[in-house]
């Protein structure tokens, strides 16, 4: 990476720290694009060339997280269990996100937006919009893994529903909470999954297609 191109990420994390900071404390709908700007002191214009609107910084990590779970899923061993391989998928890819995420703001900020986004009834839409992008994407890998056609056999898109049911009540529930941290997230979505019951958790393999 050369200067100018070090220089432009530094600005790009800058206004996106900004932006989540002012989200965690004055809130997401109190907070303009100029209130970001202004306080990374650069125009409006400079956060458009980074940024297509306030929306895209609030979920700029979590589309970074949801990239890493996809490339998890991806390379998973091919005779694991479907909902087996979503499960660890998601929780082996926690240590990289945190690195990831570190990179670019503190994690306590990250995860006090995570409350902003449950709570805020605009971002909380869009999150379940794109919650629904991530799972057709997660079908879709689901089904070529098992050599499925997505649109013929329900399974895929069964499995993955469930599956983001279960992030979706684990990150309501944590928001709620007192813990704070990633590793309370992980614990409570550990303790979830292991309580999905085992007819979609088998070898599908080894079965018959309903």
């Amino acid at each position: 990476m050369n200067l100018r191109e070090r220089k432009k990420q530094r600005t790009r994390d800058a206004l996106l720290r900004a932006a989540l900071e002012l989200f965690a404390t004055r809130g997401y709908d109190e907070t303009t694009v100029d209130d970001i700007a202004a306080a990374v002191d650069v125009s409006q214009r400079t956060f458009f060339r980074y940024f297509a609107g306030k929306e895209e910084t609030a979920f700029f990590v979590p589309r970074l997280a949801e990239g890493l779970v996809v490339q998890a899923l991806q390379v998973r061993p091919p005779d694991e269990a479907p909902l087996e391989a979503l499960r660890r998928a998601v929780l082996e890819s926690w240590d990289t996100i945190s690195e990831a995420v570190e990179e670019i703001v503190p994690i306590d900020l990250h995860l006090r937006v995570y409350r902003v986004i449950e709570s805020t009834p605009a971002l909380f839409a869009a999150h379940l919009r794109r919650s629904a992008e991530l799972e057709e994407q997660l079908a879709r890998i689901i089904a070529e893994r098992e050599g499925l056609d997505v649109d013929a056999d329900p399974r895929p898109r069964i499995v993955v529903a469930l599956f983001g049911g279960v992030i979706r009540v684990t990150e309501r529930l944590w928001s709620a909470g007192d813990e704070l941290s990633l590793a309370g997230m992980r614990q409570l979505t550990t303790t979830y999954l292991d309580q999905v019951g085992p007819a979609l958790a088998g070898n599908w393999r080894t079965e018959q297609s309903p």
